[in-house]
């Protein structure tokens, strides 16, 4: 074996574990991430777009003023993703705290319900634990709701 057969071995082989290193870093995965910006122009709006469609591993992004949403889709971190919209445009920004109001149990209840939350949506109960008490239904509550219910093959026939 002669001297260029010995350092070619040796290239391939620091080569091999460099490549093995890369391949064991962790991929993101495709995901959705909801923040709420506050956009008052189309200026505004344009800035969160340019903000964030830069960035590695974003498919599409989409804005919607009304709502004060911005949903970024793609391979990417949610918290870079947030930490980005903040400093590139000097915006307070939130991960979105609304979920669809059908999703909840008791929509009404204090503390989910909120007035400045956007048509069809309620303040996402199961990140705060106070709130997530409060819009469950008592073991009692569902117990009579389903002894009278008409889906209760045995539920009571008196009513």
């Amino acid at each position: 074996m002669g001297v260029a057969a010995c350092i070619s071995d040796l290239y391939d082989s620091c080569h091999s574990v460099h490549r093995s290193r890369k391949k064991l870093k962790k991929r993101n995965q495709l995901q959705t991430v909801e923040i709420k910006v506050k956009m008052d122009c189309e200026g505004c709006e344009r800035r969160v777009r340019k903000s964030v469609e830069g960035m590695k591993g974003v498919s599409s992004v989409d804005v919607d003023p009304k709502k004060s949403k911005l949903t970024v889709v793609g391979y990417v971190d949610p918290d870079k993703v947030l930490n980005r919209v903040r400093h590139r445009t000097g915006k307070k920004a939130d991960m979105w705290p609304y979920v669809p109001y059908d999703v909840v149990d008791h929509p009404y209840v204090p503390g989910v319900y909120d007035k400045r939350a956007p048509a069809g949506y309620v303040r996402n109960a199961a990140v705060d634990p106070e709130i997530s008490g409060l819009a469950r239904a008592s073991s009692t509550e569902i117990r009579y709701t389903t002894a009278f219910s008409d889906e209760n093959p045995t539920a009571c026939i008196v009513m």
